[in-house]
């Protein structure tokens, strides 16, 4: 079968019952991570950051699709397989509490939009504007934010991007500032990633945590061709909307939703979504063929049309819409055109194993605060 993917990520959603484990995250507050692991402080100070994404800038931000083609034809499937016991942290809010599932899917308050700039490029040219999904994640500090490694890190000019900030439940209303920010603005102060997709650009490895400061709402007024702001510190994030929970060495067959703001065109040229708005999927999951020109073997993904733009939103198993959480058990990666018809049908991640754990335990705690 031929295949042909670009990079992208999603969120998904699963209703599969969680294996318990790990229970809560535990250790001193910036724990020194271990080697595997890459922290790296944003560069870009947070003040600046949001400053930088005033209402025009976050209108002409563009879905983050770097064209990335993959072909699959005569290549064996993946090797993804726990390399450990299965573990778990809980949601935010259900440490001690059971929530009964609802027949509606409601829409995680936790997924948003994150919008940063090319680095080492005119930060005044929109060609640089770009944005990627993400969720806000369970962590001790309550400032943790799950997305995809691609939508943190630029491999091409080996370093992370800047002006990067989340929006949680980001809704793009017909006013230029209606909706879009309603839990907060939150700036990153340090991208948590794997080594081998920093040093050797393996999109096994395709996943990344921010710590970000407490947000603010910024209120906007445009006076003549410039805008103005006054700020409101709104705490935590975690506080705010809640965090999803985060699982690994889980079965590579799992019930998803997949949640995210796609806006990119099919190979074919057509582009059914906007990225104004949040959209899910709902599938299976299992492993994907391996693409062994970015090192990719180990990816499990299902049947979605998302298109770039959903990049680096959570793939979520046990997802109940009565409290709109579950378990991150992935963040998408890949958009995959599996008959070669020049339309994607199934969106992957990188399976989450032992190794992701170690990302995630070091990014989980890490204090942040105010920003500065």
């Amino acid at each position: 079968m031929h295949s042909r993917a670009r990079r992208i990520a999603i969120p998904l959603a699963g209703l599969v019952a969680i294996v318990p484990a790990a229970g809560t995250v535990s250790g001193p507050a910036n724990a020194t991570a271990p080697p595997d692991v890459v922290s790296k402080n944003a560069e870009t100070p947070a003040e600046q950051a949001i400053q930088f994404w005033t209402p025009d800038r976050i209108k002409l931000a563009t879905d983050y699709d770097d064209a990335l083609d993959l072909s699959s034809k005569g290549v064996k499937g993946s090797n993804d397989a726990p390399d450990g016991p299965p573990g778990s942290v809980p949601p935010i809010g259900e440490d001690k509490t059971k929530t009964k599932k609802s027949r509606h899917v409601n829409l995680p308050n936790t997924v948003g939009r994150v919008f940063f700039t090319l680095p080492k490029a005119d930060p005044r040219n929109p060609k640089n504007w770009r944005y990627c999904s993400a969720s806000s994640l369970q962590g001790k500090y309550r400032n943790l934010v799950a997305t995809s490694a691609h939508c943190v890190y630029d491999t091409r000019k080996n370093t992370f991007y800047d002006n990067w900030i989340f929006i949680p439940s980001y809704w793009d209303g017909d006013k230029i500032w209606e909706g879009k920010a309603p839990y907060g603005i939150y700036a990153a102060k340090t991208f948590n990633a794997h080594d081998d997709f920093v040093v050797k650009e393996d999109y096994d490895y395709d996943y990344a945590f921010v710590n970000v400061y407490n947000g603010i709402k910024v209120k906007w007024e445009k006076a003549g061709h410039r805008w103005r702001w006054t700020v409101e510190n709104v705490g935590r994030l975690g506080d705010n909307v809640g965090g999803q929970g985060f699982t690994w060495n889980r079965s590579t067959k799992l019930n998803v939703f997949s949640f995210g703001y796609p806006a990119g065109r099919h190979a074919d040229g057509d582009k059914p979504f906007t990225g104004r708005t949040m959209k899910y999927c709902y599938g299976k999951t299992k492993p994907m063929p391996e693409a062994r020109t970015y090192n990719l073997q180990e990816h499990i993904g299902f049947a979605c049309s998302f298109t770039a733009g959903a990049s680096g939103g959570p793939l979520l198993s046990d997802y109940k819409s009565a409290s709109r959480a579950g378990y991150l058990a992935g963040v998408n990666s890949v958009a995959w055109d599996t008959d070669g018809n020049d339309r994607y049908d199934h969106i992957s991640s990188p399976y989450f194993n032992t190794d992701t754990y170690k990302v995630y335990k070091a990014a989980a705690n890490r204090w942040t605060g105010n920003m500065p």
